[in-house]
């Protein structure tokens, strides 16, 4: 796991530097403050982006899976567009973009409530039994009248 660490920070030094180098240190600097600002900004918002998740998955829409990728990618995309450097920021929005999609093309499918089978109510409707609820003092009042 250590080994990983190096070689991912490795890399994001690798790579910052030569973007830095492209487009200047001002640019640089520049896209590091507001990479971070709004990865602030989503790690703040982040109580209603997970309420959110849970909403869906109480309509239906999302099961529990795609509840936890959703909360997980939106949690850590906004963490390493906290974190500077240029592969962090792009490993980071390629997470926001699965939460994105993941909110539009995973509610598309068909909601369980629509495709829900009550097997009660195919095994079970020979066999309801109607029944009616008396009480006590309305059998009391028809005991008394036809006296």
């Amino acid at each position: 796991m250590l080994f990983f660490l190096l070689l991912f920070f490795f890399a994001e030094l690798f790579v910052s530097l030569k973007v830095g180098m492209m487009i200047g240190f001002g640019w640089t600097v520049t896209w590091i403050l507001v990479s971070m600002a709004v990865g602030i900004v989503l790690l703040r918002l982040s109580p209603y982006a997970l309420m959110s998740n849970f909403q869906t998955f109480n309509f239906g829409r999302f099961d529990i899976r795609d509840v936890h990728n959703a909360s997980l990618a939106y949690l850590l995309g906004a963490i390493l567009l906290i974190v500077p450097g240029v592969l962090s920021d792009l490993l980071g929005v390629v997470l926001l973009l699965y939460t994105l999609y993941l909110h539009l093309f995973a509610t598309m499918r068909p909601t369980p409530k629509t495709g829900y089978k009550d097997h009660f109510t195919e095994e079970g409707e020979s066999n309801v039994i109607d029944v009616e609820i008396v009480d006590d003092r309305d059998r009391l009042d028809t005991d008394r009248r036809s006296r």
